[in-house]
């Protein structure tokens, strides 16, 4: 069967310009970061270096011509990650000389997140910081018990908000998981065309954190729990796609081809010969889904999503920490029960 799927049309040398893809872009993040971060703000001591396009221009060009010079080197990474620099059946990958250009990159990233994170131990032990973080969290220590019955009813829509969100979400994402899916739809450049499209359909609207939708939803129809629900319901739509149709695409390819064998249709070869396969992971990924959704939604209405998000934003903004305590403890409630429930409900269905 696989030999006669269509696959993308690919150039000889295709391996060989990702591996120099690779390089280019490795040797620009290291002079970039280098001049940056171990010149300016390590060597320099600038708190905060001014940022020009010119010196992402030199990057390039620095990195344009390592990758040129050393890209038939060992050093190369490119040709290291995808498998171009042969090791021997006594050596290890990790030995090689361009293990340690990955080795720099990765140890570079980290000194550039402590930076660019403006990690300060000094202001972190302060005395005025101390004082403070010791008022707020006496507070929340001590929670209002007068707004739980508010607190209650707005958790309550919150819930139901997520259910819906997700209840809408299963159909769609179950339907369109099967066009997501490689190897599904790489029988024909029409197919091979169309999974594309979705795929860089759902991974736009996932890389859109629920956080934004809300954002867009709220202007859209208004403030209130509608605004969070369609947030929800479009992430969980991009999120469960892609979940169900990596797990199509890792299916055993023996009951479809001896299906197909017998010369079914298209759409029986995909519900006898792929449904029995997904049931049980499909159920694990919207139960799962479902526990993610009750714990966004306490977040998304803090931009106007409705639940029990909107009562956190209102008592946050008025520094009404006792206040702030008592939700705390219900979302915080409301996390662990739905958390020992879907443990409970995946246990049961394995």
């Amino acid at each position: 069967m696989s030999s006669n799927n269509y696959k993308a049309p690919e150039h000889i040398n295709i391996t060989r310009v990702k591996s120099f893809v690779i390089d280019f872009f490795t040797w620009t993040y290291l002079a970039l970061v280098t001049w940056k971060i171990v010149y300016q703000k390590m060597i320099l001591n600038t708190r905060y270096p001014e940022f020009f396009w010119y010196e992402a221009q030199y990057s390039a060009l620095i990195g344009l011509g390592l990758a040129i010079v050393l890209f038939a080197t060992p050093l190369s990474l490119g040709r290291g990650l995808l498998g171009l620099i042969k090791i021997k059946d006594d050596e290890t990958a990790v030995s090689k000389p361009f293990s340690y250009i990955g080795y720099l990159t990765i140890a570079l990233t980290f000194i550039t997140s402590y930076y660019v994170s403006q990690i300060s131990f000094k202001e972190f032990f302060s005395t005025a910081g101390l004082d403070g973080a010791k008022r707020i969290f006496h507070a929340l220590f001590h929670p209002n018990w007068a707004i739980f019955e508010e607190g209650l009813f707005a958790a309550i829509e919150t819930i139901y908000m997520a259910f819906l969100a997700t209840a809408l979400a299963i159909p769609v994402a179950f339907l369109l998981g099967f066009f997501a899916a490689r190897n599904l739809m790489n029988k024909n450049p029409i197919t091979f065309f169309l999974y594309n499209v979705l795929r860089a359909i759902f991974n736009i609207s996932r890389s859109i954190e629920p956080l934004v939708w809300a954002i867009i939803f709220s202007v859209w129809v208004g403030i209130g729990p509608f605004a969070g629900m369609m947030a929800l319901c479009i992430h969980s739509i991009a999120s469960l796609t892609k979940q169900y149709s990596e797990q199509i695409e890792s299916i055993d390819d023996g009951p479809i081809e001896a299906i197909t064998a017998t010369g079914a249709h298209p759409i029986q070869i995909v519900w006898f010969g792929v449904v029995p396969q997904i049931v049980l992971p499909y159920l694990s990924y919207t139960i799962y889904r479902w526990d993610i959704n009750v714990r966004m939604a306490t977040i998304i209405g803090l931009v106007g999503g409705g639940g029990i998000g909107n009562l956190l934003m209102q008592y946050q903004g008025q520094a009404r920490w006792n206040e702030v305590g008592m939700l705390v403890i219900i979302i915080a409630s409301i996390v662990w029960i739905m958390d020992w429930a879907s443990s409970r409900i995946r246990e049961a269905i394995k």
